[in-house]
């Protein structure tokens, strides 16, 4: 992921103490004081002037960035509401294709061709401006909407508020306007002061629970398994496997995490996010595994990629080049490197085989078959999940590469003592001495009991334990409807009791800042 600009790690993040002790809470009670004793529209205006506060923080620099980005593209759909005109669309599209190549892509791009013709051409670092993937795609939507006549006409404030509201402007999910535009409505924000609140805290709550402690503590068996392979250095089957797994977990409760942060800041605003993270690893295809994961980001290459390339309306070969096109950019999108190419590239070649598959075996339901066959489904798309992970992490091919020969043993097979000592009476795996017989690796990566229990321990989690959508079903924390958990929670001093525990043990925990690891693209 080296050849990618990166925002810097100085932004006002949900699991910072200056956003939780004194953004939230101030931002809140202004917004909720113009709304009761002042005009609905004053409060928007101090909604809007708190977004672009807590974005500034990151960067006062691209704060102009982002007006401007709002204010032409405001231009532009009230040009498009009056005209229809297709090349004024292209024109807007095209400006925001060009701002995000640029700040996301020109280093890349330049890169790639000194590797092909070995020239030597330099650009001066360009910072990756906060979000800017986000806002510019849910920009597009609105001039692509705006021009086929499936969007209203706004104020610029209205059009501001869209846009630049905190909880997603940095990492998402990627809004529509007509998802977002009718919450904003003084008498639905006011009518569930008291619910909203609780119910909004409680989410993010258990978010920042995922990401502080539970995402963060996994990717200290991850970060250097992969360190160590882009150093050169050949690992052995167990880390690879362990330091792909913790990979694989970390990203999944990192992203839940911030899914179900962004979710619960919303609601404390009386607005309802749509769903974008939806237990994606109890998933039994890939296909299955994509409506469950980034869900608003699929819908964008679906709704404007996939279908307007052709989609499935001519022929089945039409079909797989759009759907590995579609994958291929998809993979761009989230890193300039060949790295996230290769990545979407390998699920666009998993996605087309599934579509293969259901071709010859009839598209039936997943969940209709045998226990047998929906275990082994689901075993076998995890594993491709995984695998294709290693590419999305790695600095390098060359790191890439080599962890997955690690994980396919071609660099021969070993288990550290602890496990050795129990398979021994089986002859079936040698101890190498790269391990010692306390169970820590020799080089010190991490310890295997303890990397063992937290991988086998999250992973039983992301399988088996039903989402936070799901247990807070009864208060439609999200637009969409999902399956209740049979546990439910309840405004009452029980939940309290627990939720009160896991803040104070979570802020406890809280004595750094790591990034989210979807803010990076």
């Amino acid at each position: 992921m080296s050849t990618g600009s990166r925002a810097q790690p100085s932004a006002m993040l949900f699991n910072s103490h200056s956003f939780i002790f004194f953004f939230l809470p101030i931002t809140l009670l202004v917004f909720y004081q113009f709304s009761a004793r002042g005009t609905f529209r004053h409060a928007l205006g101090a909604l809007v002037f708190a977004s672009l506060f807590f974005y500034a923080w990151w960067n006062p620099v691209y704060l102009p960035l982002l007006l401007a980005s709002i204010v032409v593209n405001y231009f532009l759909s009230l040009a498009l509401f009056k005209s229809k005109s297709k090349s004024l669309l292209i024109i807007g599209i095209a400006l925001n294709l060009a701002l995000i190549g640029y700040f996301k892509y020109a280093g890349f791009f330049v890169q790639s061709v000194n590797d092909v013709t070995g020239t030597t051409h330099t650009l001066n670092t360009i910072i990756l401006p906060l979000g800017i993937s986000f806002f510019t795609f849910q920009q597009i939507t609105f001039l692509v909407d705006t021009w086929s006549g499936n969007a209203k006409r706004y104020s610029l404030l209205d059009y501001c508020q869209f846009v630049t509201f905190f909880p997603q402007l940095i990492a998402g999910p990627i809004v529509h306007h007509h998802e977002m535009m009718p919450q904003f409505n003084k008498q639905t924000i006011l009518a569930n002061v008291r619910e909203n609140l609780s119910v909004g805290l409680s989410i993010f709550i258990i978010g920042l629970f995922k990401k502080v402690v539970l995402a963060d503590s996994v990717a200290e068996f991850a970060t250097p398994v992969f360190d160590t392979a882009e150093a050169g250095f050949t690992l052995t089957i167990f880390e690879a496997w362990i330091g792909s797994l913790a990979y694989t977990l970390q990203l999944y409760f990192d992203f839940s995490g911030y899914s179900d942060m962004a979710i619960g800041l919303a609601r404390m605003f009386g607005i309802r996010l749509p769903l974008n993270f939806n237990s994606p690893y109890k998933a039994t295809s890939i296909i299955d595994f994509w409506r469950r994961w980034h869900i608003t980001l699929s819908r964008f290459l679906r709704d404007y990629l996939y279908i307007p390339l052709g989609g499935n309306r001519k022929g089945p070969t039409r079909r797989s080049i759009n759907v590995f096109l579609t994958m291929l950019l998809g993979g761009l999108w989230h890193g300039a490197g060949w790295t996230f190419v290769v990545w979407g590239g390998l699920h666009g070649v998993y996605l087309l085989v599934n579509h293969l598959w259901r071709q010859w075996r009839g598209a039936t339901n997943e969940l209709s078959s045998s226990f047998l066959k929906r275990s082994f489904a689901h075993l076998l798309t995890l594993m491709a999940v995984v695998f294709a992970w290693v590419v999305f992490r790695a600095e390098s091919w060359d790191a890439a590469l080599s962890l997955w020969q690690s994980m396919l043993g071609f660099n021969g097979i070993a288990v550290p003592g602890q496990v050795a000592v129990v398979l021994k009476p089986l002859n079936a795996v040698p101890l190498l001495p790269e391990f010692t017989e306390g169970g820590v690796f020799a080089n010190q990566l991490f310890n295997v009991k303890e990397a063992a229990l937290w991988v086998s321990g999250l992973m039983l989690v992301a399988l088996l334990f039903p989402n936070t959508q799901q247990i807070l079903h009864g208060f439609k924390p999200v637009l969409e409807e999902l399956k209740p958990a049979r546990i439910q929670w309840q405004p009452n001093l029980l939940w309290l009791g627990v939720l009160s525990a896991t803040a104070v043990f979570t802020l406890l925990q809280l004595t750094g800042v790591s990034e989210f690891l979807y803010f990076q693209f």
